[in-house]
């Protein structure tokens, strides 16, 4: 049953949150990778290339100030399964590779509420060679609170004022996630808005999960001088919330806001932030607005409130930018909390070309729509939607079989572009439970191109990836294509495991008759 059923709480000091944080210390990474807490959107290809672009200008901004002798740190909160990371990292050391100019060296910092979630990044297969190269350490961190970094790898701590250059901050689903204030204005008054909880299950000894899906909220008002008062100190917005709305319940980010403000502290030079929520920084989107909806995935989230970030930071001299358009599922900004932002062209301008022309929220929403049209879509259509969404491994998922289909009538150009994709995809791929799906459709798709060499690799790494667990599918694609590559001792040991499965599998009866003679 629920503590302090039916007890009134200060929005930010309700109990939902304490169950927000069980609920991620008790699932630690299966959170997202049983699909319960929405990551693909932030942890695309798209968005990570688009960050690492951003990043990359801001490298290129501080050679330009002969800034380079001194490493950046990079630091996300609340990385999550730890997709994104890894595909920034290897999207940063490519653009970093390529250009072959002279930049500062960076080190990412992944951290996590959880401490089951850092030492499952921090073993980790794709991680270790990011690990072994200097690129990639762990923390765990408490927004709430923490005001130093812990490095796991490195063995250090990264205190106050000991970082020459700005720290770089990634938050996405950071600020919807952690303790916001609800308040009210109304005739020009602010008001507190304390929660009442309730709980229509009375059994006990529930999850976090059940306790979030069977609460029932209600709402009470009181007034709240304390935000009014000359030292408050975010009083600006606050005042201008009074000018300008009128009945509308807002969620305030103090403690997101004051998160930022303690990392400022690490770096002497200021910090730059990129971000993405479900989340408005117009003060429109704020009027009349009802009281907060909580959206359920195992844990919650709710609306950030970037206008509120954005006017507090700017009122200190931040540059902050967010797209002109409207956002339909994330909203993307990026801050520059440093002195003389201005002057910081590279990041603005890889602003613009990646987020504000054309974003991952605009991709989005485009793969929507395609996820709808693939059975009528051509090649000529499929593989520059691959290559616009840099080579994503769930396209492939969802596109296998439709290109299986096409492939009597490709050229030789459109096969030879779908091998590229394929090992595109497979260069900065993360290890993810789908591993040996998508390496098996990989090979499925080779060996179907004649590809047989390349076939095999892939096919045996789903294999692999297949465990205790072989797949009779898999082993016949073996078999073929070590027939094809004249591997004949290969291709009958293939042939005979898929036979002892499945006694009755037509072609490989057939494979093992012409093996055999």
């Amino acid at each position: 049953m629920i503590e302090n059923d039916g007890q009134r709480f200060r929005f930010s000091e309700a109990p939902v949150w304490e169950w927000q944080r069980a609920y991620y210390e008790q699932q630690g990474m299966q959170a997202w990778t049983d699909n319960q807490v929405p990551q693909y959107i932030t942890s695309n290809p798209m968005i990570a290339t688009a960050y690492a672009e951003m990043i990359f200008g801001f490298l290129q901004d501080l050679a330009a100030k002969g800034q380079t002798s001194e490493t950046v740190t990079i630091l996300e909160l609340g990385a999550g399964v730890g997709r994104l990371a890894f595909q920034i990292v290897t999207k940063l050391c490519e653009l970093r590779d390529y250009a072959a100019i002279t930049l500062p060296s960076f080190r990412y910092v992944m951290t996590d509420l959880a401490a089951d979630n850092v030492t499952g990044w921090r073993n980790h297969p794709s991680m270790q060679p990011l690990i072994q190269q200097g690129l990639l350490d762990f923390a765990q961190f408490d927004a709430m609170q923490d005001t130093e970094l812990n490095l796991t790898v490195a063995g250090t701590v990264i205190r106050p004022g000991e970082l020459g250059q700005p720290i770089l901050i990634i938050a996405n689903y950071f600020f919807d996630s952690i303790p916001q204030e609800l308040i009210y204005v109304g005739e020009g008054q602010i008001f507190e808005c304390d929660v009442t909880i309730s709980n229509a299950d009375v059994s006990t000894n529930l999850q976090p999960n059940e306790m979030l899906k069977n609460m029932e909220l209600s709402y009470a008002y009181r007034p709240a001088p304390e935000y009014s008062k000359p030292d408050f100190p975010y009083r600006d917005v606050i005042s201008l919330y009074q000018e300008e709305l009128e009945d509308s319940h807002i969620l305030f980010p103090a403690a997101g806001i004051a998160c930022l403000e303690r990392l400022e502290t690490l770096s002497q030079s200021g910090f730059v932030l990129i971000t993405a929520d479900k989340g408005d920084h117009r003060l429109d989107h704020w009027k009349f607005a009802e009281p907060p909806e909580f959206v359920l995935h195992g844990s919650f989230s709710l609306t950030a409130n970037y206008h509120a970030i954005q006017h507090v930071f700017e009122q200190r001299g931040a540059y902050v930018r967010f797209t002109s358009h409207h956002y339909k599922d994330l909203n993307i900004g990026c801050m520059l909390m440093v002195e003389e932002p201005i002057s910081y062209v590279n990041i603005r301008l890889a602003y613009m070309r990646e987020i504000e022309r054309f974003g991952p929220d605009d991709f989005f929403s485009i793969k929507e729509w395609f996820d709808h049209q693939l059975s009528r879509m051509e090649l000529k259509q499929l593989l520059p939607f691959w290559r616009l969404g840099k080579y994503d491994a769930e396209f492939l998922i969802h596109s296998a079989q439709r290109i299986s289909d096409l492939l009597p009538e490709a050229s030789d150009e459109e096969m030879l572009d779908i091998q590229h994709g394929i090992q595109m995809m497979w260069s900065s791929y993360y290890t993810m439970d789908q591993m040996g799906d998508i390496a098996f459709l990989a090979g499925q798709l080779l060996n179907e191109m004649g590809l047989y060499e390349d076939a095999k690799h892939f096919l045996e790494l789903a294999l692999e990836a297949d465990g205790v667990k072989r797949s009779s599918a898999v082993l016949y694609d073996l078999a073929v294509c070590c027939y094809e590559l004249e591997l004949e001792n290969e291709a009958l040991s293939y042939t005979r495991e898929v036979l002892v499965m499945e006694p009755d599998h037509e072609e490989a009866c057939s494979l093992l008759q012409s093996l055999e003679s």
